[in-house]
């Protein structure tokens, strides 16, 4: 489930939620995959975005994420292959996600201007994937799983309102 994805789901329909919003994240295994940055639609997206729920659900990625289940890959630094292992593995990978770190929770003024910027909410919305984890009501604490990537926010007959 990538961020953008997560910044449109709520659980409002469950009996006696009145908002539902925004679910809460528990990242079990993150995957980084490039993606061509689209700076037109990423100046398009930001205004439809939650800023405030975007950004707390990178932090929440990254503050939840277990190091143990990164999805191995090769990376390449200073032009070179190197696999990462262990703990070296889990900072790099943390550094590569960049969470919340860069963006502060109010969108700057300019940030049309901002290709840096541009790209930075780009990596975020779509190159970080949560494979599996979980997504929390606010309200009842009913947890729905991310499994494969795919959120399944299904509810039982008794829970629909």
């Amino acid at each position: 489930m990538k961020l953008l994805t997560h910044n449109l789901l709520s659980s409002k329909c469950l009996k006696g939620v009145k908002v539902g919003y925004p679910l809460r994240i528990v990242a079990k295994d993150v995957k980084i995959s490039e993606s061509e940055f689209n700076k037109e639609f990423v100046k398009k997206i930001i205004p439809k975005l939650d800023w405030k729920v975007f950004v707390n659900a990178a932090v929440q990625v990254r503050s939840t994420y277990d190091c143990t289940n990164v999805v191995t890959q090769e990376f390449n630094l200073y032009q070179s292959t190197t696999i990462l292992t262990g703990f070296t593995k889990c900072l790099f990978f943390l550094f590569q996600i960049g969470h919340g770190n860069d963006l502060s929770d109010e969108l700057i003024d300019d940030y049309e201007d901002d290709e840096e910027y541009l790209k930075k909410v780009h990596h975020l919305l779509m190159e970080v994937e949560i494979i599996n984890g979980e997504l929390i009501c606010p309200e009842t604490e009913r947890v729905f799983p991310i499994s494969s990537g795919i959120p399944n926010l299904l509810l039982n007959e008794n829970e629909v309102s």
